[in-house]
């Protein structure tokens, strides 16, 4: 009788529990979801009515790259921009694109964590959505969304998407950083590197050259490293980490791109890793593949 009732207590606990994670849980969905809404409304183009739970863009301008528009760049920028965007390629609004790799919590000596992640971006004004799903532990995932938008950034992350363990406090340092992501990877849609799309370019050497964006209150810089087949190899910055105390510490910052394949009329790397550059030494954090990009307008 005493094991009946234990069970019977345990199994009520249990429910509660589960109750309690599907609410904590739902409530992330709706949150991410709203996010994600502002993001695309707020984007140039107007919102289309939701299709199977999606908002897409339709943008109001069918405007192409030309020559003319690649012209006083400095050299390696222009040699890239012309190599990676087709003749006619209109200029993107938007993108979603689908990540899978692995993700590192934690120092040096931390195991790699299987990594799956959509992100959706908007060009004007510039912004995005990173939501990852990253495995903790077999049946143990920790859901974590990494935004941009209207000039706030944020990020926050809970085990099964609902036991909250991370939520990043807003301000000045943390909307640097969260632009500063959304310059690095500009390189995935890049006509929003052509002159008059909001970055402007500063010549650095025969191989490099100072990107800069501004949006809002944030302004955010990164050197932009080209190798001999006029692609972005690596992108270095400095980017404010946050510290144990909770205040953030400019580090150095660099992201590794490779193996670039022809999407939609652009050329874009489909492999990276990401790293802290520590006095200590490096610190690989993100390295994954994008095994799906979709581009609005598509070509």
């Amino acid at each position: 009788m005493r094991v009946t009732t234990a069970l019977k207590g345990l199994g009520a606990a249990a429910v509660g529990v589960g109750a309690t994670a599907a609410v904590g849980r739902a409530r992330f969905d709706r949150e991410t979801a709203a996010l994600t809404d502002e993001l695309l409304a707020d984007a140039e183009g107007r919102p289309e009515r939701a299709v199977a739970g999606e908002r897409r863009i339709v943008t109001d301008t069918d405007r192409t790259v030309t020559d003319d528009d690649l012209t006083g760049l400095p050299d390696p920028v222009g040699d890239y921009l012309d190599h990676a965007i087709r003749d006619g390629r209109s200029y993107v609004r938007a993108v979603r694109l689908e990540q899978r790799g692995e993700f590192r919590l934690g120092g040096a000596d931390a195991p790699w964590k299987p990594l799956e992640a959509t992100q959706r971006f908007t060009v004007r004004p510039p912004g995005f959505v990173w939501d990852a799903t990253v495995e903790l532990a077999p049946f143990v995932p920790i859901r974590a969304v990494d935004a941009y938008v209207g000039g706030t950034g944020s990020l926050r992350a809970a085990v099964f998407g609902a036991l909250p363990v991370a939520n990043a406090d807003p301000g000045p340092a943390l909307d640097e950083g969260e632009l500063l992501r959304y310059l690095a990877e500009t390189v995935w849609f890049p006509t929003a590197l052509v002159p008059g799309e909001g970055v402007e370019w500063e010549a650095r050497g025969d191989d490099s050259a100072l990107a800069t964006v501004e949006h809002g209150d944030a302004t955010a810089s990164a050197v932009f490293h080209f190798g001999d087949d006029h692609r972005v190899e690596r992108i270095a910055a400095e980017r404010p980490r946050a510290t144990d105390d909770g205040s953030y510490e400019r580090t150095a910052w660099t992201v590794r791109l490779r193996d670039y394949r022809e999407r939609n009329d652009l050329l874009v790397p489909t492999e990276g890793e990401v790293e802290w550059n520590l006095p200590d030494g490096d610190l690989s954090y993100w390295r994954a593949t994008v095994t799906d990009v979709e581009h609005h307008p598509a070509e």
